[in-house]
């Protein structure tokens, strides 16, 4: 078959023709599919249930050290968890602070710390006449939100192979002290699935910002969520600051959300000891201790980061077959008629499709009149605007994947109908 940007007008109007009347029948169906954010299934949330079984009388809700769980204080988190997540982020244990059920969460008031108090004794942010924030695209869409709802302005920067474009970035930081923090998704990165390289993470962390105040937000939230058994992995941010004398330049986030249970799991922030001395000075006012018994559950169930990784090879094991059918799909469809193209990532929750410039909109648009909820097009960037409208973001994880195949073919009809509306359109 010939690429669409080469058949005749004719040729084009056929072969829309043909899809239209595909597109009608899966309307016919009254489908109701829904693909717009990387939820864990029901059968990935059941593999967890035992957890529930770990914590079975008043002599088992002491820590190792006597901390009673059940009871107020322990504000850094109990030892155990703090092990267990220093060992999922690739830190020390005394680098970390286990908070609530929710690492977006722990970014929110990060954030919103810097807005109210400053950090390292500078200025704080909503005493400035304007704030910078750079946001690595696509993007994360929940990153964005928060640094908008504080009235942010947010600057794209484009996303490489191997990462976000440090040229770009060093030179920005460097001149303008009103920048004062990135999103990072390091690993598996939302929703393109890249995987920073040394070179950038090390460039990341000798950066020379203008602002003294300027900060790294790390969202390694796919620290352990591989596919295959090929594990990619990055280097140690905060190692690398403190080489590159910055040692107060990120702080890391990541949780179990993802492991366990959506929103029941446990999450924690990491960072040097003066942002945590700093972090601490709002949380004793804050709170008087996290959920302790939630954290010795999921110490107790993880004794180690092998028996975490057992654990997602379970995971693996239920999605991989879901994100290679979607691909399979996309190059059966998408490939020879040459209607954009797509990753393959070795780990994460998304699939970004890249459509030809101008057409994004229209596919979502498509996609919900025949019964597939996709992401809404622009979301992986701030304000929702994407400036070539062709990002859309795939989320393969929760439906049975029965209703993923419909829904794989859907799209890709969308796709092309979508395409070839925009090729008819240049040719009349």
């Amino acid at each position: 078959m010939k690429k669409y940007s080469e058949l005749s007008q004719d040729e084009l109007i056929k072969e829309k023709e043909v899809l239209s009347n595909e597109y009608k029948q899966w309307q016919a169906k009254g489908l109701k599919l829904d693909m717009s954010r990387g939820k864990p299934s029901v059968e990935q949330l059941n593999l967890s249930m035992p957890i529930f079984d770990i914590l079975d009388g008043k002599s088992l809700m002491r820590c190792m050290n006597g901390v009673e769980t059940r009871n107020y204080g322990c504000l850094e988190g109990i030892v155990e968890a703090q092990h267990l997540m220093s060992e999922i982020m690739d830190c020390q244990p005394e680098q970390v602070i286990v908070c609530g059920n929710s690492s977006l969460n722990i970014m929110f008031d990060t954030v919103a710390r810097g807005y109210m108090f400053g950090f390292g004794g500078c200025t704080p942010w909503c005493k400035l006449e304007k704030v910078k924030w750079l946001c690595p695209v696509p993007g994360y869409d929940r990153h964005f939100a928060i640094t908008q709802h504080f009235g942010f302005e947010m600057i794209n920067i484009p996303m490489n192979d191997d990462g976000p474009d440090m040229d770009m970035i060093e030179d920005l930081v460097s001149k303008d002290d009103s920048i004062k923090g990135i999103w990072c998704v390091p690993k598996y990165s939302n929703p393109q699935g890249i995987v920073y390289s040394d070179e950038v993470v090390r460039r990341m962390a000798n950066l020379k910002p203008a602002a003294k105040d300027f900060r790294i937000f790390w969202d390694n939230a796919y620290a352990v969520h591989h596919l295959y058994k090929e594990k990619c992995k990055i280097l140690n941010i905060l190692h690398e600051c403190e080489e590159a004398d910055n040692p107060s330049l990120v702080f890391e986030f990541a949780s179990t959300s993802k492991i366990t249970f959506a929103g029941g799991g446990i999450a924690a922030i990491a960072c040097n000891n003066a942002n945590r001395q700093e972090l601490k000075k709002t949380l004793t006012v804050q709170t008087i201790g996290f959920d302790k018994i939630n954290m010795l559950r999921h110490a107790r169930y993880f004794m180690d980061v092998e028996s975490v990784d057992e654990h997602m090879k379970k995971h693996a094991k239920i999605l991989r077959p879901k994100f290679e059918m979607v691909i399979k799909t996309m190059e059966r469809d998408l490939g020879d008629a040459g209607c954009g193209t797509w990753t393959s990532p070795k780990g994460g929750y998304f699939i970004t499709y890249e459509a030809p410039k101008g057409t994004a909109s229209r596919i979502v648009e498509l996609a919900k009149e025949a019964g597939v909820i996709l992401t809404p097009a622009g979301a992986p960037f701030p304000y929702h605007m994407d400036p070539n409208d062709s990002i859309i973001r795939f989320a393969p994880s929760l439906p049975p994947l029965e209703e993923l195949e419909q829904a794989a073919d859907i799209f890709t009809v969308c796709a092309r109908i979508a395409y070839l509306e925009k090729l008819i359109l240049a040719k009349a």
